[in-house]
């Protein structure tokens, strides 16, 4: 089995692909063995197992929002990650390059549409809407002639 250098070969992928920093790719890392660990500790295994798109994004929204907070957008913008496509390229660029590795079945697809980086990211850091609490007017009495 041959062995990579993992900075290496990051280098290489940055040099290819500018889209996203060396950050976007750490973090993507960190939230694959996130998203692995919690899947394992749900199904009462200790090995972690492959994880779908769907998955890997929906663990990427928990792991951002548990370790940077209201920062989490800012940050994932200051990647270049906009969206869960986003997630997608970096990961296929790791799997391409023999850094991950992918079933038959996995594709860039499984990553579209997956959830709104606002509603993710920035709602749950907004103050809840003021409701105005208007009272109801009685209606006006009608003066007798």
């Amino acid at each position: 089995m041959q062995q990579f250098d993992y900075n290496e070969v990051l280098e290489t992928i940055l040099a290819k692909d500018s889209r996203f920093p060396r950050e976007a790719y750490q973090f993507v890392r960190e939230g694959l063995d996130y998203t692995q660990h919690k899947m394992a500790r749900m199904s009462g295994t200790k090995e972690p197992r492959h994880v779908t798109g769907r998955e890997l994004t929906d663990g990427m929204r928990q792991y951002a929002l548990e370790t940077y907070g209201p920062m989490a957008r800012l940050l994932l913008d200051e990647w270049g990650i906009h969206a869960t496509e986003d997630f997608g390229e970096i990961v296929f660029n790791l799997v391409e390059n023999n850094l991950l590795a992918k079933t038959k079945n996995d594709s860039r697809d499984d990553f579209a549409g997956g959830f709104d980086f606002d509603e993710a990211f920035t709602a749950p850091y907004q103050p809840l809407a003021k409701r105005e609490k208007t009272p109801a007017k009685p209606p006006k009495a009608k003066r007798a002639k």
